[in-house]
């Protein structure tokens, strides 16, 4: 059920919900032929492998394909251009985008994207995206 589920940043969880996926992803690719072997690898217990391995997944190829990005930008001419640019360079489609009115000279603009053949990680591009003058921040605020 999907009430059962949370996105949450890695940032925030202790290292070893990590390294229960990089085991598990070491033990896929073949890199190591035992639990053993990569838990050992990546710095923790058989128990904690065993304890987390049916909980704990790094998104699917196909999972994030829709997701919203919240803006902070100047108030300044071209700068969501820019963005726009840069979505559609990278293989984007924009399915909506609202933006606030503008106070003290900076706006929050929201664009929802379909990234189905996005040629980049979200996270590059939201990098991408933040290095942009007249760009405050970029948050991803949902997925789907």
């Amino acid at each position: 059920m999907i009430k059962d589920y949370l996105i949450v940043n890695k940032k925030i969880l202790p290292d070893y919900y990590s390294k229960v996926v990089e085991a598990r992803i070491l033990m896929e690719s073949a890199q190591c032929k035992s639990v053993s072997d990569a838990v050992k690898k990546v710095g923790i217990s058989r128990s904690t492998y065993y304890k987390y391995k049916d909980y704990i997944f790094t998104p699917s190829e196909n999972y994030g394909r829709k997701f919203t990005l919240s803006f902070k930008l100047d108030d300044t001419p071209g700068i969501l251009s820019n963005i726009l640019t840069i979505l559609r360079d990278h293989q984007t489609s924009i399915i909506t985008i609202h933006q606030d009115i503008p106070i003290n000279q900076a706006a929050v603009v929201i664009v929802t994207l379909d990234g189905k053949d996005l040629i980049l990680t979200i996270d590059e591009l939201m990098a991408m995206l933040e290095a942009l003058d007249g760009v405050h921040g970029v948050q991803l605020i949902a997925m789907e």
